[in-house]
């Protein structure tokens, strides 16, 4: 039996969609593991976009097929990743989230294998309390948390500034946005994917 694994993500700029192109390649290494990408609807109007310049970042993952809210009982594991808004998960992931109602009522996220990826613009602007507020929505939801061990040396690699908690794969953006994923987080990002595609395995084979 394969397990499948949903990478679902908000980005405005980029940033966390390469995040989760790199969270895909390692769960991809799981052997039988059946891993799709999704985005979230946005809800920012395209003028807005094209005035804050994000317009042209995302048309690199326009294609990239929107997530519906049905589809969140039929993977193992899912696997969530989202800029971080003053500390908090995007709006545009909130809003996803808000409409999971039935699926609460019903218990179909129950025993599902849940984690969780970010960036943000600075060092300290709030990659862990995303993450770990995050948490609170899928323990509602029933589900069982994963993050990334300290077995993925990245976590404490200090030659450079770089994202990366026990809590979940970061990338951090620099406040205008210049910066990109660094290989050192790519690297955590590609190990958490593989590590929560490893945890279904096991406990759904």
């Amino acid at each position: 039996m394969g397990i499948k694994v949903q990478v679902i993500f908000y980005s405005m700029y980029g940033h966390v969609y390469r995040m989760a192109e790199a969270v895909v390649e390692g769960a991809k290494q799981v052997p039988g593991a059946e891993v799709s990408l999704y985005q979230v609807p946005e809800l920012i109007p395209d003028d807005v976009l094209e005035k804050y310049g994000a317009k042209a970042a995302k048309a690199a993952f326009a294609k990239v097929p929107i997530a519906t809210v049905d589809q969140l009982s039929e993977p193992h594991a899912l696997i969530f990743g989202t800029p971080t808004r003053f500390g908090n998960m995007a709006a545009q992931m909130r809003n996803f989230f808000d409409q999971t109602g039935g699926l609460w009522l019903k218990g179909s996220l129950i025993g599902k294998v849940g984690s969780v990826f970010a960036s943000t613009g600075t060092q300290h602007g709030g990659q862990e309390t995303t993450i770990t507020s995050f948490h609170s929505t899928l323990l509602h939801h029933g589900m069982i948390i994963v993050g990334v061990p300290y077995s993925e040396s990245g976590l404490v690699h200090m030659d450079e500034i770089s994202g990366g908690t026990p809590y979940g794969a970061t990338t951090l953006a620099g406040p205008d946005g210049s910066r990109h994923p660094s290989a050192n987080e790519l690297k955590i990002a590609r190990f958490q994917g593989k590590h929560v595609a490893e945890i279904a395995a096991k406990l759904f084979r």
